[in-house]
């Protein structure tokens, strides 16, 4: 489709920055996940005076639980924090992941009479009591990272109901200009791993103290040119809207679906490889915004990269 009409401003701010929302909305009966998130649930508890709580960082390949350690084999892995207390023992894990599984937030439904695409991509976090150990240290990690008072995880509580709130939409891709470092980031993931930083962040400015070890994480990275604007889905898919750049984003998605069979996943991958690769085109929906990527090589790449543990910008509670 002719871009012509899009919006591409030299002043616009690279990354792209996250919208926060005033309240979460209610879920849509249409989205439906193959497993309950967040089956076991709990609210955070407010810790005892002079308690002392361990912080762990907890890592394993994504749906580990299913497949064992076969994501793990290509850098595909799940983040979380847990946490123990020494009054009472009690362990605790807290984690960030979508609400209707990870392909539902990456890709949307093209329903029957409907003109712009369903998306189902709200992500929450989830705090239980207890720590799966098997889990995390079969295939993953279990390490203690630093350790704090009652007063700094009281307050990282009230933090991540705040975050929790206002940060509801999963976004997969991280975009970038190039493999290249430093390259212009145009849009950043919000996912699992930057759940965990920000929650690291907010202990540090607390004043948690990490210990020196590496922490590596995940990110699932496109490549492309400067990101052309296109709008909202009234704007496009509206009454008044562009009716041939509609046509191409559901074009672009469909191949994207739950295939039935073999045969139509190869048709699929046919589709896929030519919009991407061959006409370097992808269609990214961003803060309830449609944006259009001119791919460039190497188009995809997952990595595992280090990112150090956060050093705080107040004193330590003396822990």
């Amino acid at each position: 489709p002719r871009l012509s009409g899009a919006l591409r401003s030299p002043q616009r701010r690279w990354p792209v920055p996250y919208r926060r929302f005033d309240y979460r909305p209610k879920t849509d009966p249409y989205c439906q996940a193959r497993y309950t998130f967040c089956p076991t649930g709990s609210a955070i508890p407010v810790m005892k005076e002079e308690d002392v709580i361990e912080v762990y960082r907890l890592q394993a390949p994504v749906w580990e639980f299913k497949y064992g350690d076969l994501l793990g084999h290509v850098k595909i892995m799940h983040d979380a924090v847990g946490f123990k207390s020494s009054l009472t023992g009690k362990n605790y894990t807290m984690e960030w992941y979508e609400l209707f599984q990870l392909g539902n937030c990456t890709f949307p439904h093209l329903r029957p009479g409907m003109d712009a695409p369903f998306w189902c991509n709200q992500g929450a976090a989830c705090f239980f009591e207890g720590i799966d150990d098997a889990h995390w240290k079969e295939n993953g990690t279990l390490v203690l990272v630093t350790t704090i008072s009652e007063t700094m995880f009281n307050e990282m509580a009230k933090w991540v109901k705040y975050d929790n709130d206002t940060g509801i939409y999963y976004e997969t891709w991280t975009v970038q200009a190039s493999p290249d470092k430093p390259s212009i980031v145009w849009f950043d993931s919000y996912e699992c791993s930057k759940f965990i930083l920000r929650t690291y962040q907010k202990l540090a400015d607390l004043g948690a103290v990490f210990k020196k070890i590496q922490t590596n994480y995940t990110s699932i990275i496109l490549f492309s040119g400067e990101p052309i604007y296109l709008g909202n889905e009234t704007s496009i898919f509206g009454p008044l809207g562009n009716k041939t750049l509609a046509a191409a984003i559901r074009d672009f998605y469909y191949p994207f679906k739950p295939y039935q069979t073999v045969g139509e996943f190869f048709v699929d991958m046919l589709k896929i490889i030519d919009h991407v690769i061959l006409k370097r085109q992808f269609y990214l929906f961003y803060n309830l915004e449609y944006w259009f990527l001119p791919m460039k090589f190497p188009y995809l790449k997952i990595i595992y990269e280090e990112v150090p543990l956060p050093t705080g910008s107040k004193t330590s509670f003396g822990v």
